[in-house]
């Protein structure tokens, strides 16, 4: 599935414009590189302050789910992510339920998402309800995706370079502040990193769980494979760069953060890292870098979920293997993006914002990406090992054991989830199987545009 060459456009097919850089931009900007900023408090108080060490377990354990969306993007380049994965590589009805369950992570992520954002803005303007900040982002987001990846593209650029700056002038103070003042520890430290009365068992278990959780995004890339260019070569590299970059984004800041303030019992849980920016930079600083968390969360991050779940929604569709497939399918003549999938995701995140509780809603998304790369990492060891029977040593290697690892890793924090958690998550996938069941009639019928992309 190509653009075609003479600069026409082609219906019902999406623009191949995105470059490595796009994509590698797309996936940091998905993560957020300020994310810290919004958990750091709680990190810290589970973790002894050793939130760097946290994110040096997060960079080694989510590296090997990220290989398994690059052996998987290599082979089957295509929008859907890991619908598209586990229907070409173990069986098509496999696939709708890996699909269906991926869903409840990037569909109900949104109005996570506009949540935040809102409750954030009204605590600087509260004058005007969080409702009405949440409205604003859903429809200024739901505008850029209409008009073409280009255009996200071209955005995301902008908020990433925001809030790189905006850490630049973070270390800046903090360097000012530990190295030059002589305050918080003055000076470098180990503590951060290595406490040996405090790192037994329990402590590699919740920060397992606290990672996992904390790198959720990179998968996104995966949904561009058919906007991208080159996507075998790009979609896959991409998603390892995205990740690792990050994770490094996240352990010098929080390093920092540690250096400034090493008594974490202390910390204000939701707002530790702004009045840790504070104390090194003034109230002025405070609250721009609130500003800026609220405009990387409300606009860059949601804009990308946005834009993976309608890719998703499209990719379902374009199967016909969900109700509504015959509008959801549809490519915007003059944009050549899923128009009508853009504006039901944006539909889904108004009604869930308004409706239900932000537990509720993380109930969905943590069950349904954890689940989502547990199925992706036994699809990597079933299609390449199994039955392609690829057993070389380098096969073993990225087909058997690293995804292994990344199926083992998602399992131990998938058996760590609450009640509430599995009975919303098996919820989700029961309506799922129905769905499934009527539309394939009884799970007899496959799609045959699964076999022709």
């Amino acid at each position: 599935m190509s653009n075609s060459s003479s600069g026409t456009v082609e219906p019902n097919v999406l623009k191949r414009t995105l470059t490595l850089r796009h994509l590698i931009i797309y996936g940091m900007v998905t993560m957020a590189p300020l994310a810290p900023w919004q958990v750091y408090g709680m990190v810290a108080q589970n973790s002894f302050n050793m939130v760097p060490l946290v994110y040096v377990i997060g960079i080694l354990l989510m590296f090997f789910t990220a290989c398994s969306y690059a052996q998987m993007s290599k082979e089957f380049p295509n929008a859907g992510s890991i619908y598209t994965y586990v229907s070409k590589g173990i069986n098509p009805h496999v696939g709708f339920v890996a699909g269906w369950t991926l869903l409840s992570d990037y569909i109900l992520a949104p109005a996570l998402l506009y949540l935040f954002a809102g409750i954030w803005m009204s605590g600087i303007t509260p004058e005007i309800p969080s409702i009405v900040w949440s409205l604003f982002f859903l429809i200024f987001n739901t505008a850029i995706n209409i008009r073409g990846i280009e255009t996200n593209a071209k955005v995301n650029l902008v908020l990433f370079w925001l809030q790189i700056v905006s850490l630049i002038v973070f270390i800046g103070f903090a360097i000012k502040f530990t190295f030059v003042d002589g305050l918080g520890v003055a000076g470098f430290s180990l503590a951060p990193f290595y406490q040996a009365e405090h790192i037994d068992w329990n402590f590699i278990a919740t920060a397992v769980s606290i990672v996992v959780l904390g790198f959720l995004g990179f998968d996104g890339i995966s949904t561009l494979a058919e906007e991208a260019k080159d996507p075998k070569k790009t979609v896959g590299k991409a998603s390892v760069l995205a990740l690792v970059i990050t994770g490094l984004i996240f352990l010098v800041q929080s390093y920092m953060a540690a250096l400034v303030h090493p008594n974490y019992t202390d910390l204000d849980p939701d707002m530790a890292f702004f009045d840790i920016a504070k104390e090194v930079g003034g109230t002025a600083f405070y609250v721009v870098m609130i500003i800026v968390n609220v405009l990387a969360v409300g606009i860059a991050v949601t804009l990308n979920v946005q834009s993976s779940v309608s890719r998703i929604l499209f990719a379902m569709s374009r199967d016909r293997v969900i109700p509504g497939a015959s509008i959801l399918g549809k490519i915007h003549p003059k944009f050549q993006t899923p128009v009508n999938a853009i504006l039901f995701s944006s539909v889904v995140a108004l009604i869930v914002s308004s409706t239900l509780s932000l537990e509720t809603i993380l109930l969905f998304i943590n069950f349904g990406a954890v689940t989502s790369f547990m199925v992706l990492n036994l699809t990597v060891i079933y299609y390449f090992f199994v039955r392609k029977g690829e057993r070389d040593g380098k096969s073993i290697l990225f087909y058997l054991l690293f995804p292994l690892i990344g199926f083992s890793v998602c399992a131990f924090v998938w058996t760590g989830f609450d009640i509430a958690t599995y009975i919303a998550g098996f919820s989700w996938i029961a309506v799922g199987a129905v769905v499934g069941f009527i539309k394939s009639k009884g799970y007899k019928e496959n799609s045959p545009t699964l076999k022709d992309m």
